[in-house]
């Protein structure tokens, strides 16, 4: 069975943690590590053995010739750096979200498939122990014909969660409802609907956003409705975050302490409290010796996970499950939410116009784009608050 060399770009908090999985997975092998700053690669690379270590991506690659090229980096630069490593024709990795825009996502494919290699973008929650075991009551049955998806964030500024926390969400639902055809959302800041003038960079460099309360409305195949909320909460919330299937026959729950199954579509609560049924995990087979390698293994199965669907994608010659396709269609969906708040209408997927509705909407009433903001979410917050007055 083939190895496969990893190569990872960028060093901090979540290339580390994709580096210590892809080099405890007994089918990938970390052959080099790049970071602009020396220390971060060599801290990493001797924790983990490896002797490749580089400040220039297509040095690392040319020397490593990896097979995967892992992108955990700044949201700003995933599709950028994803265009530079894709022109050595290798597999991608690259954090979530893809691109800041459809125009960024778009180029991002549109090379991929140029150079007849795949992107899989990093929605590990799409995959983890919890998924696996939803997935297989899903797929076996247990709740009938599926009728209505909810997801709630935990709480994050209702742009910023959407680009953050909602990718996730999205993908989770779109793996059970199917692409979405059309998107209808309300976006609000401090209790009034959201204007040109409300339109900001989010922090962490997640794009262009509007709106502290975003709730969209999503339209799936065969008549499967969902709601996406994305509300602000005076102090993050992991308690909102969470996504529910409502079948014809019972219900599933995902939420951070684990999943559920109820054997009823319609929940009263002292008929049915009792009927609860919290599901088992799901891992690889290999995730237990692997995790005795990675320092705090318990926090890394998703991850694990995305990695052991990678080695499984490029064996049998199929795209990933969290593939670029599948990514470019989140962001399709984030930019119809923005869309339809903007402009008070339904927005039909795939859109037309691929350019960021919200720099649109400004530009369309006099505006350039916004002014910049702070990266550190702290520091965004005050100054929103100083804006919003």
């Amino acid at each position: 069975m083939k190895t496969y060399r990893v190569a990872i770009l960028g060093c901090r908090s979540r290339g580390t943690s994709a580096a210590r999985v892809y080099q405890a997975h007994p089918r990938t092998n970390v052959v080099g590590l790049c970071d602009l700053l020396e220390d971060r690669s060599k801290s990493l690379g001797d924790e983990l053995g490896v002797a490749g270590r580089f400040t220039d991506l297509d040095e690392m690659i040319r020397q490593t010739q990896p097979d995967i090229v892992a992108i955990p980096t700044a949201p700003y630069l995933h599709a950028p750096l994803a265009l530079r490593v894709l022109e050595h024709g290798v597999h991608i990795e690259v954090e979530k979200p893809m691109g800041m825009d459809l125009l960024e996502t778009d180029s991002v494919m549109e090379k991929a498939e140029e150079k007849g290699v795949q992107v899989a973008v990093h929605h590990q929650w799409r995959l983890h122990a919890w998924a696996q075991a939803i997935s297989k009551y899903y797929e076996s049955g247990k709740i009938g014909e599926l009728r209505y998806i909810y997801a709630s964030g935990k709480g994050y500024y209702g742009g910023f969660g959407l680009m953050e926390i909602g990718t996730h969400l999205l993908n989770s639902m779109i793996k059970f409802g199917g692409h979405c055809q059309s998107v209808t959302a309300h976006a609000t800041r401090r209790g009034r609907p959201i204007t040109p003038k409300d339109v900001l960079p989010a922090p962490r460099g997640n794009g262009t956003i509007a709106g502290d309360n975003v709730t969209a409305s999503l339209q799936f195949p065969n008549g499967v409705t969902g709601t996406l909320l994305q509300h602000h909460l005076e102090s993050n919330d992991v308690n909102a975050h969470v996504i529910e299937l409502y079948g014809t026959e019972g219900r599933l729950l995902w939420h951070t302490q684990g999943a559920w199954h109820l054997p009823n579509p319609h929940m009263v609560p002292e008929n049915n409290l009792d009927r609860w049924e919290k599901l088992t995990p799901l891992y690889p087979e290999s995730f237990e010796e692997a995790a005795k390698k990675i320092p705090d293994g318990s926090t890394t199965e998703g991850d694990y996970w995305f990695v052991e669907e990678y080695v499984r994608a490029l064996d049998e010659r199929r795209p990933h499950e969290c593939s670029g396709h599948e990514g470019r269609h989140v962001v399709e969906i984030i930019m119809g939410i923005f869309e339809s708040a903007a402009y008070g209408t339904r927005v039909d997927l795939p859109q037309s116009d691929r350019e960021h509705p919200l720099l649109r909407w400004r530009k369309e009433t006099g505006l350039g784009p916004p002014d910049p903001m702070p990266m550190i979410d702290k520091e965004w917050l005050e100054e929103e608050n100083r804006g919003a007055g």
